[in-house]
């Protein structure tokens, strides 16, 4: 296992993702650093509610939005100039020193909300560089026949990960309060660093890397970059419409219904298990076919039809039925998240590909979760069934976009 931040070149080999060492210590140490930030947010909720009143803890969780959204499109900058592995291992080792500090901090007194506050701000200012990061770096670690079978894999990580994460965090703060919460969470964290840097990475040729010149001008190229693109421009487009459409009902939208219709906490919780396995059938299913043809037309056609299982969802009376709407959802978001997310890597040149994640990042973490405050608002003045059904068909638009570009409808994922 190498120690340096300069591996040696990646050789292309037609081994499969799913039976690559490279590949799986890269997906070694997502699934760790993503079981760390769950782990970390039910710490950070559970020290905020502590030290503070429910208003105020509000405002710290939310806190770390502010920076992710105001700079992420600066971090595609920095992780296409440094290279994503070596700002993906910097991310890691930055957010699990600040983890480790809080934890001893607690661990020693009760310094109220204000250490809390700066970590979620500090956590939320790592993040703009460690998503565009993340999303270059599977680009660098195996062929491009293999990106699908890659994307099928993270989601399988992403859903391990928030199956294992509340449970842990719940058993950290029951066993030692935040502070041991907290202390789980930066070693979760940490283990992902020794892994990251044994991943051996592809450098780019010369020839194929962006010019660079002032960061501004950097990332004015990415944009000019996208907004020229044949596939990549109304994908973001595709990607903005639906989750635009998707958020406020799977969220602030779910609550309320299983509220007004007597599900209850637990009622909710069956339809997000649903919703769950659903997404992680479709992330399976990905990971071992490792291609699905006519990529761009099966994205449309599943964004078209999960559209209208959401607005659906809304009329449901009851709660079988919905555990059983929500599982469609979930298979049909999966899939057409993940084609998007497929399509994202294969498309776009690699040396911009951290300023191509970045844009999509801060529709779908930063500005698309604004969303979820007017959602309530609106089922508050016009009922569940209206904001749902104008919700699909945000999120079907998407899907028109997509049928409607003869690039984006016709394009594939290579083999």
């Amino acid at each position: 296992m190498t120690a340096t931040l300069t591996p040696p070149a990646l050789t292309t080999t037609d081994r499969p993702a799913h039976r690559d060492p490279n590949v799986l210590r890269w997906l070694g140490a997502y699934g760790s650093s993503m079981v760390g930030d769950s782990v970390y947010y039910i710490a950070l909720s559970w020290a905020a509610v502590q030290a503070g009143t429910p208003a105020q803890a509000g405002i710290v969780m939310s806190v770390s939005a502010l920076p992710r959204a105001v700079l992420m499109l600066g971090g595609g900058v920095i992780a296409d100039r440094l290279g994503p592995r070596r700002v993906v291992i910097g991310s890691d080792a930055a957010r699990c020193a600040a983890v480790l500090a809080v934890a001893a901090l607690l661990f020693l007194t009760s310094p109220g909300l204000w250490p809390l506050a700066l970590l979620a701000l500090v956590f939320g200012t790592v993040d703009a560089v460690f998503v565009p990061a993340v999303g270059a770096l599977p680009a660098r670690i195996t062929g491009k026949n293999q990106l699908a079978r890659v994307q099928g894999m993270r989601g399988l990580a992403i859903r391990f990960a928030n199956v294992v994460g509340a449970p842990l965090g719940g058993l950290g703060v029951a066993l030692g309060g935040a502070a041991a919460a907290f202390g789980l969470a930066g070693l979760l964290i940490a283990v992902s660093v020794p892994l990251l840097i044994g991943v051996r990475v592809r450098e780019l040729p010369a020839d194929d890397r962006a010019p660079t010149g002032t960061a501004r001008s950097d990332l004015a190229a990415g944009l000019r970059y996208i907004r020229g693109h044949r596939v990549l421009a109304p994908l973001m487009i595709v990607i903005a419409l639906g989750d635009l459409g998707f958020v406020g009902p799977l969220n602030v939208g779910l609550t309320l219904l299983a509220e007004r219709r007597g599900w209850g906490a637990s009622g909710m919780g069956w339809v997000l298990a649903g919703f769950g396995a659903g997404a992680g059938a479709a992330s399976l299913l990905l990971a071992a076919r490792g291609r699905l043809p006519r990529a761009g037309l099966v994205a449309a056609c599943t964004i078209i039809t999960g559209s209208a299982a959401i607005g659906a969802l809304a009329f449901v009376p009851h709660l079988v039925g919905a555990v059983g709407i929500a599982l469609l959802i979930g298979l049909l978001a999966g899939l057409s998240g993940a084609m998007c997310g497929a399509l994202l890597q294969t498309q776009a040149d690699p040396a911009y590909l951290g300023r191509v994640t970045a844009v999509s990042s801060l529709v779908s973490l930063g500005l698309t979760p604004l969303s979820m405050p007017f959602s309530a608002a609106a089922i508050g003045a016009w009922g569940l069934g209206p904001v749902y059904t104008v919700s699909a068909a945000v999120c079907g638009l998407g899907g028109v976009v997509a049928l409607c570009v003869p690039d984006l409808r016709r394009a594939e994922l290579p083999r």
